[in-house]
Protein backbone atom coordinates (compact mmCIF):
# COMPACT_ATOMS: atom_id res chain seq x y z
CA UNK A 1 0.00 0.00 0.00
CA UNK A 2 1.26 3.83 -0.37
CA UNK A 3 0.07 6.93 1.92
CA UNK A 4 -1.24 8.32 -0.94
CA UNK A 5 -3.99 5.91 -1.09
CA UNK A 6 -6.19 6.56 2.44
CA UNK A 7 -8.55 3.35 2.75
CA UNK A 8 -11.25 3.63 5.29
CA UNK A 9 -14.54 1.87 5.96
CA UNK A 10 -17.64 3.23 7.31
CA UNK A 11 -19.92 0.25 8.10
CA UNK A 12 -20.44 -1.64 4.86
CA UNK A 13 -18.75 0.75 2.61
CA UNK A 14 -15.10 0.83 1.49
CA UNK A 15 -13.81 4.52 1.16
CA UNK A 16 -10.60 4.93 -1.45
CA UNK A 17 -9.43 8.58 -0.89
CA UNK A 18 -6.62 9.54 -2.89
CA UNK A 19 -4.30 11.47 -0.57
CA UNK A 20 -1.21 13.02 -2.91
CA UNK A 21 -2.62 16.62 -2.98
CA UNK A 22 0.90 17.64 -3.28
CA UNK A 23 0.34 16.79 -6.57
CA UNK A 24 -3.73 17.37 -7.21
CA UNK A 25 -3.55 13.38 -6.73
CA UNK A 26 -1.70 12.45 -9.91
CA UNK A 27 -1.63 8.61 -10.31
CA UNK A 28 1.52 6.95 -9.85
CA UNK A 29 2.03 3.14 -10.31
CA UNK A 30 1.98 2.50 -6.35
CA UNK A 31 -1.37 4.54 -6.27
CA UNK A 32 -2.53 2.30 -8.95
CA UNK A 33 -1.45 -1.21 -6.84
CA UNK A 34 -3.05 -0.05 -3.72
CA UNK A 35 -6.51 0.62 -5.40
CA UNK A 36 -6.04 -2.85 -7.35
CA UNK A 37 -5.89 -3.87 -3.86
CA UNK A 38 -8.54 -2.20 -2.38
CA UNK A 39 -10.84 -3.52 -5.33
CA UNK A 40 -9.30 -7.24 -4.18
CA UNK A 41 -10.55 -6.67 -0.84
CA UNK A 42 -13.52 -5.19 -1.17
CA UNK A 43 -14.44 -8.30 -3.39
CA UNK A 44 -13.76 -10.86 -1.17
CA UNK A 45 -15.11 -9.32 1.72
CA UNK A 46 -18.32 -10.23 2.14
CA UNK A 47 -19.59 -7.27 4.71
CA UNK A 48 -18.73 -4.50 2.65
CA UNK A 49 -21.51 -4.06 -0.04
CA UNK A 50 -20.03 -1.08 -1.87
CA UNK A 51 -17.02 0.90 -3.03
CA UNK A 52 -16.63 5.03 -2.81
CA UNK A 53 -13.87 6.79 -4.56
CA UNK A 54 -12.65 10.45 -3.58
CA UNK A 55 -10.03 12.72 -3.65
CA UNK A 56 -8.64 14.46 -0.69
CA UNK A 57 -8.98 18.57 -0.43
CA UNK A 58 -11.03 19.06 -3.03
CA UNK A 59 -9.24 17.40 -6.03
CA UNK A 60 -9.86 14.61 -7.39
CA UNK A 61 -7.36 13.44 -9.75
CA UNK A 62 -5.02 15.36 -12.39
CA UNK A 63 -4.49 11.47 -13.91
CA UNK A 64 -1.32 9.66 -14.36
CA UNK A 65 1.76 10.97 -13.05
CA UNK A 66 3.18 11.81 -16.35
CA UNK A 67 6.68 10.99 -15.07
CA UNK A 68 6.20 7.70 -13.38
CA UNK A 69 3.76 6.73 -16.39
CA UNK A 70 6.98 7.31 -19.10
CA UNK A 71 8.66 5.03 -16.98
CA UNK A 72 6.74 1.99 -16.58
CA UNK A 73 5.03 2.53 -20.61
CA UNK A 74 7.71 -0.82 -21.33
CA UNK A 75 5.09 -2.80 -19.87
CA UNK A 76 1.42 -1.40 -21.02
CA UNK A 77 -0.25 -4.94 -19.99
CA UNK A 78 1.06 -5.58 -16.84
CA UNK A 79 1.36 -1.64 -16.17
CA UNK A 80 -0.26 -0.60 -12.53
CA UNK A 81 -3.51 1.89 -14.84
CA UNK A 82 -3.66 -1.18 -16.95
CA UNK A 83 -4.19 -3.29 -13.93
CA UNK A 84 -6.35 -0.78 -12.54
CA UNK A 85 -8.96 0.00 -15.27
CA UNK A 86 -9.03 -3.70 -15.88
CA UNK A 87 -10.04 -4.24 -12.16
CA UNK A 88 -12.65 -1.17 -11.95
CA UNK A 89 -14.49 -2.93 -14.98
CA UNK A 90 -14.49 -6.53 -13.22
CA UNK A 91 -15.47 -5.37 -10.03
CA UNK A 92 -18.91 -6.64 -9.24
CA UNK A 93 -20.02 -4.46 -6.48
CA UNK A 94 -21.41 -0.88 -6.74
CA UNK A 95 -18.81 1.58 -7.23
CA UNK A 96 -19.64 5.29 -5.84
CA UNK A 97 -17.66 8.39 -6.80
CA UNK A 98 -17.34 11.93 -5.08
CA UNK A 99 -15.43 14.22 -7.56
CA UNK A 100 -14.51 17.65 -6.87
CA UNK A 101 -11.66 19.91 -8.87
CA UNK A 102 -9.61 18.72 -11.93
CA UNK A 103 -10.71 14.54 -13.20
CA UNK A 104 -8.55 14.69 -15.95
CA UNK A 105 -7.85 11.28 -18.06
CA UNK A 106 -8.64 8.43 -15.85
CA UNK A 107 -9.87 10.47 -13.28
CA UNK A 108 -12.86 10.95 -15.99
CA UNK A 109 -12.63 7.79 -17.53
CA UNK A 110 -13.15 5.57 -14.06
CA UNK A 111 -16.56 7.38 -13.69
CA UNK A 112 -17.71 5.83 -16.49
CA UNK A 113 -17.18 2.27 -14.55
CA UNK A 114 -19.21 3.80 -11.13
CA UNK A 115 -23.05 3.04 -11.03
CA UNK A 116 -23.12 6.70 -9.28
CA UNK A 117 -21.26 10.02 -9.61
CA UNK A 118 -21.76 13.12 -6.98
CA UNK A 119 -19.65 16.06 -8.00
CA UNK A 120 -18.80 19.61 -6.51
CA UNK A 121 -19.69 22.57 -9.04
CA UNK A 122 -16.07 22.74 -9.41
CA UNK A 123 -15.68 19.93 -11.03
CA UNK A 124 -14.15 19.74 -13.83
CA UNK A 125 -13.85 16.77 -16.55
CA UNK A 126 -11.26 16.09 -19.37
CA UNK A 127 -10.16 13.52 -21.86
CA UNK A 128 -6.79 14.64 -22.77
CA UNK A 129 -5.46 11.69 -24.68
CA UNK A 130 -5.21 12.99 -28.37
CA UNK A 131 -3.55 15.93 -27.46
CA UNK A 132 -0.67 13.54 -25.86
CA UNK A 133 -0.82 11.81 -28.64
CA UNK A 134 -2.36 8.94 -27.57
CA UNK A 135 -6.16 7.11 -27.74
CA UNK A 136 -8.77 6.90 -25.07
CA UNK A 137 -8.66 4.08 -22.28
CA UNK A 138 -10.57 2.58 -19.76
CA UNK A 139 -13.67 1.59 -22.65
CA UNK A 140 -13.91 5.46 -23.07
CA UNK A 141 -14.18 4.80 -26.97
CA UNK A 142 -17.42 2.34 -26.47
CA UNK A 143 -18.63 3.76 -22.85
CA UNK A 144 -18.45 8.01 -23.85
CA UNK A 145 -20.64 7.43 -27.15
CA UNK A 146 -23.21 4.89 -25.30
CA UNK A 147 -23.34 7.45 -22.55
CA UNK A 148 -23.02 11.00 -24.29
CA UNK A 149 -24.28 9.96 -27.93
CA UNK A 150 -21.64 10.15 -30.93
CA UNK A 151 -21.60 14.01 -31.17
CA UNK A 152 -20.90 14.68 -27.55
CA UNK A 153 -18.52 11.89 -27.30
CA UNK A 154 -16.07 13.30 -30.65
CA UNK A 155 -16.55 16.33 -28.65
CA UNK A 156 -14.79 15.85 -25.66
CA UNK A 157 -12.59 13.02 -26.76
CA UNK A 158 -11.11 14.07 -30.32
CA UNK A 159 -11.28 18.06 -29.59
CA UNK A 160 -10.69 17.04 -25.86
CA UNK A 161 -12.28 19.66 -24.36
CA UNK A 162 -13.18 19.97 -20.72
CA UNK A 163 -16.03 20.10 -19.27
CA UNK A 164 -18.06 21.15 -15.81
CA UNK A 165 -20.56 19.42 -13.25
CA UNK A 166 -23.24 20.77 -15.05
CA UNK A 167 -22.35 19.69 -18.12
CA UNK A 168 -21.72 16.10 -17.26
CA UNK A 169 -25.10 15.94 -15.26
CA UNK A 170 -26.89 16.79 -18.67
CA UNK A 171 -24.62 14.22 -20.58
CA UNK A 172 -25.53 11.72 -17.83
CA UNK A 173 -22.37 11.13 -16.78
CA UNK A 174 -22.91 12.68 -12.91
CA UNK A 175 -25.72 12.07 -11.05
CA UNK A 176 -26.23 15.30 -8.95
CA UNK A 177 -24.35 18.13 -8.13
CA UNK A 178 -23.56 18.48 -4.58
CA UNK A 179 -22.13 21.45 -2.48
CA UNK A 180 -18.15 20.60 -1.39
CA UNK A 181 -19.12 20.34 1.96
CA UNK A 182 -21.67 18.30 1.65
CA UNK A 183 -20.44 15.75 -1.42
CA UNK A 184 -18.68 13.59 0.65
CA UNK A 185 -21.53 13.10 2.67
CA UNK A 186 -24.35 12.66 0.36
CA UNK A 187 -21.76 10.60 -1.86
CA UNK A 188 -21.48 7.92 1.47
CA UNK A 189 -24.92 7.99 2.45
CA UNK A 190 -26.03 6.75 -1.31
CA UNK A 191 -23.47 4.27 -0.97
CA UNK A 192 -24.35 2.93 2.54
CA UNK A 193 -27.63 3.19 0.51
CA UNK A 194 -26.67 0.25 -1.92
CA UNK A 195 -25.00 -1.45 0.53
CA UNK A 196 -27.91 -1.91 2.96
CA UNK A 197 -29.96 -3.47 -0.38
CA UNK A 198 -30.14 -7.13 -0.73
CA UNK A 199 -26.84 -8.16 -1.28
CA UNK A 200 -27.82 -10.90 -4.49
CA UNK A 201 -30.74 -9.03 -6.12
CA UNK A 202 -28.54 -5.58 -5.87
CA UNK A 203 -25.80 -7.42 -7.69
CA UNK A 204 -27.80 -9.39 -10.07
CA UNK A 205 -29.85 -6.18 -11.03
CA UNK A 206 -26.51 -4.55 -11.75
CA UNK A 207 -25.11 -7.27 -14.11
CA UNK A 208 -28.25 -6.40 -16.11
CA UNK A 209 -27.70 -2.99 -16.29
CA UNK A 210 -24.32 -3.40 -17.41
CA UNK A 211 -24.69 -5.69 -20.08
CA UNK A 212 -22.28 -8.21 -21.93
CA UNK A 213 -19.11 -7.88 -20.52
CA UNK A 214 -17.45 -9.27 -23.21
CA UNK A 215 -18.35 -6.62 -25.24
CA UNK A 216 -16.45 -3.82 -23.07
CA UNK A 217 -13.34 -6.31 -22.35
CA UNK A 218 -12.99 -6.32 -26.34
CA UNK A 219 -12.86 -2.63 -26.46
CA UNK A 220 -10.80 -2.35 -23.72
CA UNK A 221 -8.38 -5.00 -25.27
CA UNK A 222 -8.23 -2.78 -28.34
CA UNK A 223 -7.57 0.56 -26.78
CA UNK A 224 -4.73 -1.38 -24.88
CA UNK A 225 -3.31 -2.44 -27.98
CA UNK A 226 -3.56 0.61 -29.59
CA UNK A 227 -2.00 3.06 -27.15
CA UNK A 228 0.73 0.28 -26.46
CA UNK A 229 1.52 1.62 -30.03
CA UNK A 230 0.93 5.03 -29.36
CA UNK A 231 3.10 5.86 -26.34
CA UNK A 232 6.06 4.78 -27.79
CA UNK A 233 5.56 6.75 -31.15
CA UNK A 234 7.24 9.93 -31.97
CA UNK A 235 4.29 12.42 -32.02
CA UNK A 236 3.27 10.68 -28.00
CA UNK A 237 6.90 11.32 -26.72
CA UNK A 238 6.94 15.18 -28.12
CA UNK A 239 3.75 15.85 -26.74
CA UNK A 240 4.91 14.27 -23.16
CA UNK A 241 7.96 16.43 -23.32
CA UNK A 242 6.05 19.50 -23.88
CA UNK A 243 3.79 18.96 -21.50
CA UNK A 244 6.56 18.28 -18.48
CA UNK A 245 8.27 20.94 -19.66
CA UNK A 246 5.05 23.37 -19.26
CA UNK A 247 4.72 22.01 -15.71
CA UNK A 248 8.24 22.59 -14.78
Amino acid sequence: MTDHIEIDRDGQVLIATLARTEKKNALTTAMYQALVEAFAQAGRDETIGAVLLRGKDGIFTAGNDIGDFLAAAGSMETSGGTLFIRALAAFEKPLIAAVDGPAIGIGTTLCFHCDLVYAAPGARFQMPFVNLGLVPEAGASLLAPQRFGYAKAAEFIMLAESFDAAAARDLGLVNAIVEPADLYAHALAKAQALAAKPRDALLATRRLLRGDPAILKARMDEELRLFGEAVRSPQARTAFMAFMQKKA
